[in-house]
């Protein structure tokens, strides 16, 4: 559903909860104000975006893929800052099945801008993965800088620590090779 039809149905709750309260119905105004705060929050949170992060953690792809389908125009149906995070959550999914053809919705989730830093580092820290299965290891050195820098709660340390040591071995690999 559109958010401008969000918007629409939460004040059009809001108004008859108020409505209720002046008429003396107290229990039935308090619950409409209530399912009106939730329209509210749907219209910041969109519930298929978090669905499918909830089924992203339960490490169900099929699932977390049918909710993100449901959003047929995300330049309608988010609000602007969650762009980033939908193309986040595709490049995700997609990199399970084509880990290269998710290059691009990390790039563009990147481009969109995201808030929470460690999002940014998590698509930089996916990017350097992709940079370095292409053979490209000055790109995967760049993301992998950029993704410690944007890291600053230290969630991903390990697994940055863990592509820092396989960029190592690529580099053995190719001295063998040479040799």
């Amino acid at each position: 559903m559109p958010n401008i039809i969000r918007l629409i149905v939460g004040f059009a709750l809001l108004g008859g909860a108020v409505a209720l309260f002046f008429y003396g119905f107290w229990g039935w105004g308090i619950l409409a104000v209530l399912i009106s705060l939730l329209v509210f929050v749907t219209f910041f949170f969109n519930e298929n975006m978090l669905l499918a992060q909830w089924f992203l953690r339960k490490d169900n792809m099929p699932k977390a893929e049918q909710f993100l389908k449901r959003i047929t125009n995300y330049e309608s149906q988010l609000i602007k800052p969650q762009h980033g995070y939908y193309h986040l959550l595709i490049g995700l999914i997609e990199s399970r099945r084509a880990p290269m053809q998710s290059e691009k919705y990390f790039k563009k989730s990147l481009a969109l801008g995201m808030q929470m830093d460690h999002n940014i580092a998590l698509a930089k820290l996916s990017l350097a993965g992709i940079a370095m299965a292409k053979r490209n290891k000055r790109e995967a050195q760049m993301y992998l800088s950029e993704a410690k820098k944007a890291d600053k709660n230290k969630l991903l340390a390990e697994q940055i620590k863990q592509m820092k040591d396989q960029m190592g071995m690529m580099d053995k690999q190719q001295q063998v090779r040479y040799r």
